[in-house]
């Protein structure tokens, strides 16, 4: 943790994307952000409401995120369990303005400044964050950072016949969001505008600075044009588009598209002549070293392309269309084109030309210029209001305090063996790793239950990794009542052996579940077992990935789900939603199969990615399974 002058001013940042690793352009915007506020002077909390850890968890995926990296960058770093699930879908015109903004934010934010008292500016990320404002007290001032215009953003998903995964809302609602904070910061200066005629909360234009990395110089040919993005559905549409229009016609005496970052994982199979994927890269020097120049094919979108001001930031030349350059103030054709089509032309045209490459950087290099002045200026308007009024909050007090962090060293808590497996807990801010060579893999993360104390918000967790030992006789050890999030590897990805997942499932059948119900076996037959019984209404469809374990005395068995059928009549009568707030439940019958499975098994453990389910059940003998 970097020293801070005790009578250094602090901000209090809140965001539901973690600062580390810089892998999306939310975490860009939020790093550059927290980098100009420590230019001007500011200490940053920086408090991490983990929306993104759950959003990563429902798609199956380990959540990229770094506390330790955090902890090396802020002076302190909090965690906030995202204890609510974000719905994604609504079946309203829009999202409410606070239906992302749950309880537990507002309650982070009033412990917060009862413990930092002196902290003497807020800032929350997205207007959907803007309800934790009001538990600001008064005389600390508040801001909005926006990153994009969201009221009607689903409209722009109408031209690809899709439908929006992330937040959108209404005029009304998104003028309400804005109210409440003092300042607003806008990204690009057409929003700025825009949100000038919804508020009358004072509204700054404060575009990214992105340092320049590396100096303009015209490529020597153009054997290569990239792409770097994550995986989102603007980047998907926009890219995806390209790769089919790039194609077409291609030839090897033309450059080769090359693709970086999260999103690969969302383009399996377009591997092919004129296009490679590079997967997801650790160092952004990595891709721009293999990119002569850069494509910004966007077809939809709104706020500021990241990509766009980093490729420039490493003196790469950049062909475009409008919207992807929204934001820069372009004024060169080639970063004004109208649609992909358009895009490949350039790039065509580029790479037979030296003249018209060399003129592309020129401009790509005369762009970046008027744009880091702006941002710049920028920056200074922000940081001479905040020294103004926010300056006399000095710290009275030293400036970290004790969050319940410790030492960047795990901690081990302790190792557990039985039935072939060897389970380790450590306690750190350790977070980003999936697997360790020593530990094996990560299954588990324990979540810490209340609100309202240090020890709650310390990023610092139990973490449970496992390996199998077929030297470890007896039975797997009993973790008892865990409170955890459940690694992919249960779900999805099936990395470790059948017999290790049986292992780990009888280890933590006693895990806090989400939901709880009453089931009953109506039928057996060989290697197949049908339940009646009610689920989540989310569940139902069929279409969620999900594991079951079959937890009897002795041992127990993996089922695999074949087949969920809704049913008419309920085949319970006892549920229980144990978080409040799943959807109600609906009667089904599930159909599995399994190699063997116990006879005295009672509790069925229900995995899904982003919930934890238990059902017990009874066996009822007047229902025979029929058929084949």
């Amino acid at each position: 943790m970097p020293p801070d002058r005790p009578d250094k001013p602090a901000i209090l940042v809140l965001a539901p994307m973690p600062a580390a690793p810089v892998s999306a352009g939310n975490r860009r915007r939020l790093a550059a952000t927290c980098e100009a506020l420590t230019r001007g002077g500011f200490a940053i909390d920086l408090a991490y409401y983990a929306h993104e850890d759950q959003i990563y968890r429902r798609f199956g995926q380990h959540p990229p995120t770094d506390f330790r990296a955090m902890e090396a960058t802020f002076r302190n770093v909090f965690l906030i369990e995202a204890r609510t699930v974000i719905p994604l879908k609504t079946r309203a015109t829009s999202f409410g303005i606070d239906e992302w903004c749950p309880d537990e934010v507002g309650a982070f934010v009033a412990w917060y400044f009862s413990a930092y008292p002196n902290t003497g500016a807020a800032l929350v990320n997205y207007v959907f964050l803007s309800r934790a404002l009001e538990r600001v007290p008064p005389g600390v001032l508040t801001l909005i950072d926006t990153h994009d215009r969201f009221a009607g953003r689903q409209n722009q998903y109408r031209p690809f016949r899709a439908e929006p995964n992330f937040f959108y809302t209404d005029a009304a609602g998104e003028a309400q969001g804005l109210s409440r904070a003092d300042v607003v910061l806008a990204i690009q200066a057409a929003e700025a505008g825009i949100f000038a005629g919804q508020t009358d909360s004072r509204v700054l234009l404060l575009p990214p600075h992105f340092p320049a990395r590396k100096s303009f110089s015209v490529p020597d040919q153009v054997k290569r044009i990239g792409f770097l993005g994550h995986g989102n559905d603007p980047n998907l549409f926009s890219i995806g588009r390209f790769i089919r229009v790039w194609r077409d016609g291609w030839t090897p005496d033309r450059p080769e598209l090359v693709i970086a970052g999260e999103i690969c994982r969302s383009l399996p199979g377009v591997e092919g002549p004129g296009v490679r994927l590079l997967g997801y890269l650790d160092r952004l020097d990595e891709f721009y070293a293999q990119a002569d120049l850069v494509v910004a094919p966007m077809l939809m979108g709104s706020g500021l392309k990241m990509k766009v001001g980093e490729a420039l930031s490493f003196g790469r030349p950049v062909i475009g269309t409008e919207i992807g350059l929204e934001g820069f103030e372009p004024e060169a054709p080639a970063h004004r084109c109208r649609d992909a089509e358009a895009v490949k032309e350039v790039v065509l045209a580029v790479a037979d030309d030296a003249d018209a490459l060399a003129q592309l950087t020129r401009a790509s290099e005369a762009l970046f210029t008027r744009y880091a002045a702006a941002a710049l200026a920028a920056e200074a308007e922000l940081t001479g209001l905040l020294r103004a009024r926010c300056g006399d909050r000095a710290l009275a007090s030293p400036a970290r305090q004790d969050v319940g962090q410790g030492t960047p060293e795990a901690e081990r808590a302790g190792t557990f063996r039985g039935g072939g497996l060897v389970l380790t807990c450590e306690t750190s801010a350790r977070s980003l790793p999936a697997a360790d060579p020593d530990l094996g893999v990560l299954v588990a993360t324990e979540r810490r239950p209340g609100q309202g104390t240090a020890d709650v918000y310390t990023p610092r967790r139990q973490r449970w990794f496992a390996h199998a030992d077929a030297s470890v006789d007896g039975a797997p050890p009993d973790l008892g009542a865990l409170d955890v999030a459940l690694s992919p590897e249960w779900v999805r990805d099936r990395k470790l052996t059948p017999e290790t997942r049986v292992a780990l499932a009888r280890s933590f059948a006693g895990i806090q579940a989400d939901w709880e119900t009453r089931g009953r076996i109506v039928g057996r037959a060989g290697d197949r077992i049908e339940i009646a019984t009610l689920l989540p209404g989310v569940l139902v469809n069929g279409t969620h990935p999900a594991v079951a374990f079959l937890i009897a005395e002795e041992g127990a068995s993996e089922l695999r789900l074949e087949r969920v059928t809704p049913l008419h009549r309920r085949g319970t009568d006892i549920y229980a939603d144990l978080t409040g707030r799943l959807p109600a439940p609906l009667p089904v019958s599930l159909s599995f199969r399994a190699a063997s499975m116990p006879s005295d098994g009672r509790r069925l453990l229900f995995l899904t990615d982003d919930g934890i389910g238990r059902i017990f059940l009874a066996e009822d003998a007047a229902q025979p399974m029929t058929g084949p």
